[in-house]
């Protein structure tokens, strides 16, 4: 899939926050794509529903965990969704985090095993990507896949990923954004969403690669740190760390919204789409 149909900008959300109503408004907004965050189920029933309900939105997963779902359900469940929506659908795989998975071994194997069954089961390379942070994963993704969808990550990341993948492989990395000019504020919510990734290794190995040493990694994260993985402020604020991502060489970027519980979602998404699509 290449940008031209995902559009520049698409809103990542976990899948238990998205259902048609909203993927409708993101699409009348004018949003590209929605990634469907949390580790989808490979029956990949939630993408159908989504896909149902609009007409142009591209929906991508972020990710199906090759550990939980076979390569063949996975691929049927591709098959079944191409029939009724052509086009529309990228399929995005990654390996989660030891932390999460008893049987997390050797995964960088695991995913060439699991792309040689997708390609057995014919799910096209350019309709699937890898979750890459490091070196390995992200030139497996530009080898055997359409690119790839880092997560949690910087600019510099980005630009370092670009050089890895070469020029013409799909870049499309996530960013998390609150929309508040109060930095205690923000900061507070982006920690509650940032923290429980500080104890994963494949995050904070990817961190340190970037410059964040263990004081960063303390404590809920240093300001420095989570300013550096969640963008907060006024609208040119979080514009310009969108168009960094894309000047380091992304091809498109995965805006996931974080708001306070009682916030309006919908009107949230209105307000992000007016800074960066308006």
């Amino acid at each position: 899939m290449t940008r031209s149909e995902l559009g520049t900008i698409g809103v990542w959300r976990l899948g238990q926050l998205l259902d048609a109503p909203l993927a409708a408004h993101l699409e009348e907004l004018g949003f590209g794509a929605v990634w469907v965050g949390g580790s989808p189920s490979g029956d990949l029933a939630l993408v159908q529903e989504l896909l149902d309900a609009t007409s142009t939105l591209s929906v991508a997963t972020g990710i199906v965990n090759v550990w939980s779902d076979d390569a063949a359900t996975a691929g049927a469940s591709f098959h079944r969704i191409e029939r009724e929506h052509p086009g529309r659908f990228l399929l995005g795989l990654g390996v989660s985090h030891p932390e999460a998975n008893t049987r997390y071994t050797k995964p960088l194997q695991a995913l060439q095993d699991y792309l040689d069954a997708l390609d057995t089961a014919g799910v096209p390379v350019e309709r699937r990507v890898l979750a890459a942070l490091g070196p390995k994963v992200l030139r497996l993704s530009a080898e055997r896949t359409a690119g790839a969808h880092p997560y949690l990550t910087t600019p510099e990341h980005t630009a370092a990923a670009r050089e890895v993948l070469g020029p013409q492989v799909l870049l499309a990395p996530e960013q998390k954004v609150v929309l508040d000019t109060d930095p205690a504020r923000a900061r507070a919510l982006a920690r509650e969403t940032v923290e429980v990734y500080l104890g994963l290794s494949n995050y904070t190995n990817n961190w340190r690669r970037l410059g964040f040493g263990d004081d960063d990694l303390a404590d809920g994260g240093s300001d420095r740190l989570i300013d550096a993985l969640v963008v907060h402020g006024d609208a040119a604020t979080v514009k310009r760390r969108v168009t960094e991502h894309l000047d380091a060489g992304a091809d498109h970027v995965a805006v996931q919204l974080l708001t306070a519980p009682d916030a309006d979602v919908a009107d949230s998404f209105r307000e992000l789409a007016e800074v960066l699509l308006g």
